[in-house]
């Protein structure tokens, strides 16, 4: 079952101002849970959060970013049934395709937590003229820096993880606004993020 309440998550701590957000069950109509729902304020909060924690993000090392994945790939096998069942109250999915989207979720954390490390370069020939012999280029692959994503009704789950687990691979902070009428998946996800290492500011979660 859902908690009777949810908060959001600002620069990683969960945040229970209000219950103002009600979630409904997509089968009876009726109140499910209600969540915390992020205003102005709280959003520039995140805003500013996430660009302070550039810095940290890219200098959190591949391999510490490669555990918080699988530490999350851990967290969401041991917790497969309640998400499945969540996703089957706020997106009306049947039991079989909520949990289908779940495994997809783990398999999406997975594949990132592999990627963490394997964030290559390439060397460039520049060897062009006879001035230029010996020469040779570096491309180094760093972060963008931080993200915002807006994720839809239909997939809460793996449109959230789409974005979220190659942000944590790639060492990018990030503000996820989920979809107001699904946003019990995407604040799950968040808890588990909340108890990992992840540096200060590196992601906010906010129903809006």
């Amino acid at each position: 079952m859902l908690k009777k309440t949810y908060p959001y998550y600002l620069a990683n701590k969960p945040v229970a101002t209000n219950a103002d957000l009600e979630v409904r069950d997509k089968f009876s109509g009726k109140i499910a849970t209600r969540v915390a729902f992020g205003d102005h304020a709280a959003v520039r909060k995140a805003i500013v959060a996430a660009h302070k924690a550039r810095a940290a993000m890219a200098a959190f090392p591949p391999d510490a970013r490669r555990e918080v994945l699988d530490q999350c790939v851990r967290a969401f096998t041991e917790r497969q049934e309640e998400l499945a069942l969540a996703l089957c109250i706020e997106a009306g999915k049947p039991i079989k395709d909520a949990r289908g989207e779940v495994t997809r979720l783990i398999d999406t954390f997975r594949i990132a937590a592999g990627e963490a490390t394997r964030i290559d370069g390439e060397v460039v020939e520049l060897q062009v003229s006879e001035r230029t012999r010996g020469y040779r280029g570096m491309v180094r692959r760093v972060p963008i820096g931080a993200c915002s994503f807006i994720t839809p009704f239909n997939f809460p789950l793996n449109l959230v993880a789409h974005k979220v687990a190659p942000a944590i691979a790639a060492g990018c902070p990030f503000v996820l606004k989920p979809a107001a009428k699904t946003p019990v998946g995407a604040l799950i996800i968040g808890e588990v993020l909340a108890a990992t290492e992840l540096p200060k500011g590196a992601f906010s979660i906010l129903p809006c």
